[in-house]
């Protein structure tokens, strides 16, 4: 059987991401030169990045506007020099801007294709998070399961965990119907859980799921991500909007990634709504081990890990749809994007 790329959520879970607080991962100075003519350099983590000004969240909890030294510039890194939740180094000068002067490595990223026709970059969203928090509406908008296939598969194919939320589960009437509809991806391993803001469902849980960790909340327009963080951290007053009638999507109250620390521990970025979901760094041969599902009969094909699971005969995934074993909607997901890859 190939080796596996895809990393499993014990994986993420066990990876050493930073925990609340903005200490450097390197270590816990705050100077990399002890002479005494060295330009001090402070420590602290990016937590918004607007119009090339970068706020940045130092170790004393000061949040320091900050741009970027003239050689980061010219540093070739993917999609993003720097991005909300690295760990910098700054300068502070009287008088003049502060300037980021390095970057850490990061342990993690979230990366799609950046928006557009034939581009082929890649766009970082956030940096150093252990989890996605795929956010959903049950109504208004009308939840597009292909699209959440492919927050699954980009956080999959980003070696991160994740996790589905239905918010405005007040909305529906027929929750058994959504239940259903979701049942596949509880077979498949993911955690699902309905909230309402508006109704106070499940909010004690849905805390409990970002406190203590590093995530990232994403997902499309108007599904009210902005509404659960201000439940969860009321001081936060995060801007809310309403949902366009006429397309039935929502309007971008959001307009830039922040990462905000949690009273109870560990940090959530809010990120502005997606309409375009572009996977970036997706090899279509392993596709299929971003369906989780999938796992357990890849190897088992006649024509081993060289099987597309689409037309060859003995294949293991397509006896499991067949079986019911996989649900074929979520096959159906694989192959159009399979066809997209």
């Amino acid at each position: 059987m190939r080796e596996r790329r895809v990393h499993r959520e014990s994986d993420v879970r066990g990876a050493s991401v930073s925990s609340p607080g903005v200490s450097h991962p390197d270590d816990t100075s705050t100077s990399t030169d002890h002479r005494s003519d060295a330009p001090r350099l402070l420590r602290g983590r990016v937590i918004e990045a607007v119009g090339g000004v970068y706020t940045v969240e130092l170790e004393d909890g000061r949040e320091l506007p900050t741009r970027l030294r003239g050689r980061l510039k010219l540093e070739q890194r993917t999609g993003d020099r720097v991005v909300v939740g690295d760990f910098v180094e700054v300068e502070e000068r009287e008088g003049e801007d502060a300037t980021i002067e390095s970057v850490a490595p990061r342990r993690t990223q979230l990366a799609r294709r950046a928006p557009g026709r034939n581009v082929r970059k890649a766009k970082v969203i956030v940096a150093n998070v252990e989890q996605v928090v795929v956010v959903f509406a049950a109504a208004n908008p009308e939840p597009r399961l292909r699209m959440l296939d492919r927050f699954l598969v980009l956080a999959e194919f980003n070696g991160l965990a994740a996790k589905i939320v239905i918010n405005k589960i007040d909305a529906v009437e027929d929750v058994a119907a959504l239940e259903e509809q979701l049942a596949p991806y509880r077979a498949a391993g993911y955690d699902v859980l309905f909230t309402s803001t508006t109704q106070n469902i499940n909010i004690d849980r849905f805390r409990e799921l970002l406190c203590g960790h590093e995530s990232v909340i994403t997902g499309p327009s108007g599904v009210g991500k902005s509404s659960l963080l201000n439940a969860v951290e009321p001081g936060l007053s995060l801007r809310v909007g309403a949902v366009s009638e006429a397309v039935n999507k929502g309007r971008h109250t959001t307009v830039s990634a922040r990462l905000v620390r949690l009273d109870c521990g560990g940090h959530v970025v809010d990120t502005p709504g997606l309409r375009e979901v572009g996977l970036w760094g997706m090899d279509p041969d392993r596709l299929d081990e971003a369906f989780p599902e999938f796992r357990p009969y890849l190897g088992e094909c006649r024509f081993g890990s060289s099987c597309t699971h689409t037309h060859e005969p003995d294949c293991a995934v397509q006896a499991a749809v067949e079986a019911g074993e996989v649900s074929a909607a979520r096959y159906d997901s694989y192959r159009a994007l399979l066809e997209d890859g």
